[in-house]
């Protein structure tokens, strides 16, 4: 029986794809204890994570070594006066180290607030001042460091700090300190009901909001890894991800070890899409998951044979459906669209079993109770549009689901209004059960009495060769009431003109209902984005109020 298996009851149909689900789990579950320590007790040996970077260098290490590593860390903070309900900031991009470190954390009961290397100086006072964080561990590359310091004398803050793999000035060298530490740890005591991790989501609108899980939200992953990942039991999981997103989460310890996978990890900071198949063929990867835009660049590039993969799946924007097509044709792999939010794990996805459909978010995971409902909070029909929302039931309603916004007791309850959980995305349903994702709610465009979404006007502007980046908001309109308007980034070789602007909006309105129709093109040098990357349509809408176009540098 696999480690999952305790505490994971699934009911198959007879095709074996998964129609039901439910949870059993000690009010004192720890993953740390109760599975990277069980693992390592009943298969010492068993591969856990193997890891590599640019430089050739590469790691294989045990459960058992998970284990050792994971104690002598926390003896480490432990000892410098970490304790149950600490926050420490894990700023360790891919190193190994992060997942010596996340475990060792869960083992104290301390919560972990993973970011990213890419945050700014003001980005980490924020992060630092909200979180109250009582330490940091952090990489020494990308001036990480020194950045830190900046933030704290902002913030006039006095925080433990310690670094990985090398000495910083202001900061202990954890790989160091821990070597000397005991191997041993006794259990603590921990609730599955304790805050367990902390991300910063960053939305298109105000300071990025701290979501809190507690110690029941790798439970809700194995779904995630095993249906929608297919991660493998013996098999090697790589999912492109540094550790500072809740997509590491997702895909680089939780379900996949709980299935009884090993995790790939490779460390790397430019993308380079031969590197990856390099990677995937010398370590004898079995499934894949990696953003829209890898396999873009994949497909683009020319994909080399991987005979031993045997699952990829994506997440997180836009996949065109020739980059389907091309991908499955050149490797006999379809790829497995999935959805979920920070605040949520899987809540839809193309499942083990399922005919994968292009650009399709799949279906219901079962472990939720999902509905598409209007504005008026009722259900919508099939084909209608409708804001995504979870319905309580029982332990559904928080398992996997954040148990609290940091500091914010507001906004959790707004998002629980009506005793729902909204995600704010709006989807519709076919006739075959699918969901197609339309947008976020609060972006739908009403024009002309129709209700449209960015998110398939975006779509379709992609594919013209001029397009690098685009998004679309909707303008006032004194005919329609609202105009939809195309913001785009140019692709290189191509200069913004009138010419061009024409040539965008017949390419686009050829392929849209005439409802849909582009109305206008606003050409920028740059996009306002979040720092995960989401382009904030917020401050586009705010462009184009303060002169009617754009604002610099905005040319038209």
């Amino acid at each position: 029986m696999s480690i999952y298996q305790k505490y994971f009851h699934e009911i198959l149909d007879e095709r074996g794809v998964l129609k039901d689900v439910s949870l059993v789990y000690p009010q004192d579950f720890n993953f740390a204890y109760d599975v990277v320590d069980v693992l390592a007790r009943e298969f010492p040996d068993k591969r856990a994570l193997v890891w590599c970077n640019v430089e050739k260098e590469e790691h294989v290490f045990t459960f058992s070594d998970i284990q050792r590593y994971s104690n002598q860390m926390a003896n480490v903070f432990r000892d410098s006066g970490v304790k149950q309900g600490d926050r420490v900031m894990l700023v360790l991009k891919r190193h190994y180290e992060y997942w010596f470190a996340v475990v060792a954390l869960h083992k104290l009961g301390a919560v972990a607030i993973p970011a990213t290397h890419m945050l700014t100086v003001s980005d980490f006072a924020y992060r630092i001042q909200a979180s109250k964080a009582k330490a940091i561990v952090c990489t020494v590359q990308n001036e990480v460091p020194e950045k830190i310091q900046a933030a704290l004398k902002q913030t006039r803050r006095k925080v433990k700090l310690w670094c990985v793999q090398s000495q910083v000035q202001g900061f202990e060298n954890l790989t160091e300190k821990m070597q000397k530490a005991d191997t041993q740890l006794e259990r603590l005591p921990t609730l599955a009901t304790d805050p367990m991790l902390l991300y910063f989501t960053s939305g298109t609108t105000g300071y990025p909001k701290g979501v809190i899980h507690d110690y029941t939200y790798p439970l809700a992953h194995i779904i995630t890894a095993k249906y929608w990942q297919q991660a493998e039991d013996n098999g090697l999981h790589f999912t492109v991800a540094e550790t500072g997103w809740a997509k590491a989460s997702w895909g680089k310890i939780y379900g996949q070890w709980l299935v009884g996978s090993a995790v790939m990890v490779y460390d790397f900071d430019n993308f380079e899409p031969k590197q990856l198949v390099n990677v995937i063929n010398h370590y004898k990867v079995t499934s894949f998951c990696a953003p829209p835009t890898v396999y873009r660049y994949l497909v683009r590039k020319g994909i080399p044979p991987m005979p031993t993969l045997r699952h990829a799946s994506t997440a997180g924007e836009m996949l065109a459906p020739e980059v389907f097509r091309k991908f499955t044709e050149q490797t006999g792999i379809p790829l497995c669209e999935g959805y979920g939010q920070t605040e949520t794990t899987l809540l839809m996805a193309n499942f083990k079993g399922s005919n994968p459909v292009a650009d399709s978010m799949g279906t219901v995971s079962p472990f939720y109770q999902i509905e598409l409902r209007g504005r008026d909070g009722e259900p919508v029909s099939q084909g209608e549009i409708g804001e995504v929302v979870i319905l309580p039931s029982g332990e559904k309603r928080q398992v996997g689901v954040l148990t609290a916004y940091l500091d914010d007791e507001e906004q959790y309850q707004y998002v629980w209004r009506d005793g729902v959980y909204h995600t704010g995305d709006a989807a519709y349903r076919d006739e075959n059960g699918r969901y197609w994702f339309h947008g976020r709610f609060d972006d739908i465009i009403k024009t002309g009495g129709f209700r449209i979404g960015p998110y398939e006007i975006e779509h379709v502007l992609m594919e013209h060769p001029a397009v690098a980046e685009c998004s679309v908001i909707g303008v006032p309109d004194m005919l329609r009431g609202q105009a939809i308007k195309a913001i785009v980034r140019p692709d290189r070789g191509f200069d913004p003109s009138r010419e061009l602007e024409l040539e965008i909006r017949e390419f686009c309105n050829q392929k849209l209902a005439e409802y849909k129709w582009v109305r206008g093109v606003t050409f920028v040098e740059e996009m306002p984005k979040t720092i995960s990357g989401k382009i904030q349509k917020t401050a586009l809408r705010r462009q184009i109020d303060k002169n009617g176009q754009g604002t610099s540098p905005v040319r038209e």
